[in-house]
């Protein structure tokens, strides 16, 4: 789809026009310049609702590690401890190992770290992509690149009609539509008219700025094409260890949930143990049923033990806080 520099320009008014009218300019991260706190934003806001950063997680995690500097000297465990909830703890310990490299970069510069304003040095950084480079980039820096999240992908896809995108495709799309001139307003205008207007389902197109360069209008819910994964089920049997009215918990050290504490998993539970019931998570890509078996320990024999305060002070699951419910309610029962 060509697109004449004209037509280009009234589609840009526009889309800044809307935004004037109709954009979410009271979130917090659009009202700070300061790069810290945009590239916090954009970490949370992967896979994770803005009303859910919004009430629960940006302003406790803000109030805790208020700079750069004060995340990357914390401890992973207090920094995972505040992410508690959030999910895809990996982008908590990318934020705290990145945060760690420019502490270090601006304590040999001897001057306050910070991060760059260029998306190659912001993509070197652990847990910085592409689009979360663009986007620091455009909305701290004003950098005049385009951003790519969910809701500026869906739109790509109906403008151009394109039922199976591929990332090339879409970014060359992306750039060619940005608006160099004002790329804070543009990018964000985006973002709030795919998250408003041009919905995954209904979307309303008779109120959308775009709709006079649109080619997927006519059928807007086929583009992108809707792919259905049959999400796999896991089982697991989690035991309990209780020594002198405390429990073990364990640090895993894998990729998945790296960092946290949790109860362990075994492939065959002790004899004695107790039967406590089982607990379901739903993670992105399974879901989780967990046998859990408590077993009274008559002398120590795991590594950690911790009292239930000890415990709610511990960076743990959501899966792990269910089984310590579970467990609750059952001494509770006693």
């Amino acid at each position: 789809m060509y697109i004449s520099d004209n037509s280009l320009q009234t589609i840009h008014h526009c889309i800044r026009e809307w935004y004037a009218r109709h954009g979410r300019h009271d979130l917090p991260w659009r009202t700070t310049d300061d790069p810290y706190r945009i590239w916090l934003s954009e970490v949370m806001l992967q896979q994770t609702q803005v009303k859910t950063v919004l009430e629960r997680f940006y302003f406790p995690f803000l109030e805790k590690f208020p700079t750069l500097e004060a995340l990357g000297n914390a401890p992973l465990d207090e920094v995972l401890k505040r992410w508690e909830g959030l999910g895809y703890y990996n982008r908590a310990k990318n934020l705290h190992k990145a945060a760690r490299i420019l502490v270090e970069e601006g304590q040999t510069r001897g001057s306050a770290p910070t991060l760059p304003s260029n998306i190659e040095a912001l993509m070197k950084l652990p847990g910085i992509g592409k689009n979360t480079a663009h986007a620091v980039a455009a909305f701290a820096f004003h950098r005049p690149v385009p951003v790519m999240e969910a809701n500026v992908r869906r739109i790509l896809c109906r403008l151009h009609r394109i039922e199976s995108p591929n990332d090339k495709q879409l970014w060359e799309h992306a750039y060619a539509l940005v608006d160099t001139e004002h790329p804070f307003d543009y990018n964000q205008a985006m973002m709030d008219i795919g998250a408003t207007l041009c919905t995954p389902k209904d979307p309303a197109c008779e109120r959308c700025p775009l709709i006079m360069i649109c080619q997927g209008r006519e059928n807007p819910e086929r583009y992108p094409a809707k792919i259905r994964k049959k999400v796999p089920l896991r089982e697991a049997h989690i035991v309990l260890y209780c020594y002198d009215e405390q429990l073990s918990l364990v640090q895993r050290s894998g990729k998945f949930l790296h960092g946290l504490w949790g109860f362990e998993s075994v492939t065959t539970p002790p004899c004695a143990c107790e039967y406590l019931g089982e607990v379901s998570h739903a993670y992105t890509h399974f879901k989780l049923t967990c046998h859990i078996h408590l077993y009274h320990e008559t002398t120590p024999a795991q590594q950690h033990y911790f009292s239930i305060e000890e415990i709610e002070t511990l960076a743990i699951s959501k899966v792990d806080e269910k089984i310590l419910k579970r467990y609750l309610k059952h001494i509770s029962s006693q």
